[in-house]
């Protein structure tokens, strides 16, 4: 008798954690999904942060650029006034060889020809003191 009552105290329990998982798991796995959702939604957000962080940083990175191109432009257009007004032609002369010279070191220009003429130095503008002349060429040797 006691037996039976442990069989039936067994079976019983079985019964009720059988309908326990039947009941039980189905709300466990809406709750794991709800909670993964959740995981993913908060991963989804964070990653959304980053983006616009980086996105704000570049902005910022090109507002800087900006205003570097804007100082340089302006240092060089109070470069070229200094150069313009008060330095001698002769000397645009040089710094215009000295250019020539970066650039051909470079490889930019395959191949400077010069030419002296006007006291060794190179005719800045063709149209000074050529308007109405011919072009006179070099005599023959």
């Amino acid at each position: 008798m006691k037996f039976t009552r442990y069989i039936v105290a067994l079976v019983l329990f079985g019964i009720v954690l059988i309908l326990a998982l039947m009941f039980g798991l189905p709300k466990y796995n809406v709750w794991q999904q709800e909670m993964a959702g959740k995981a993913e939604m908060a991963k989804a957000e964070q990653n959304r942060k980053i983006l616009v962080e980086e996105a704000k940083a570049r902005l910022e990175a090109e507002k800087l650029n900006a205003q570097a191109e804007v100082e340089r432009a302006r240092g060089m257009a109070e470069a070229m006034k200094v150069e313009n007004n008060t330095l001698s032609e002769t000397y645009n002369q040089y710094l215009f060889i000295r250019t020539l010279e970066k650039l051909a070191d470079k490889g930019s220009l395959p191949q400077i020809i010069y030419i002296p003429s006007n006291g060794l130095v190179p005719v800045m503008n063709l149209d000074k003191g050529a308007a109405g002349k011919s072009i006179k060429t070099l005599p023959n040797e």
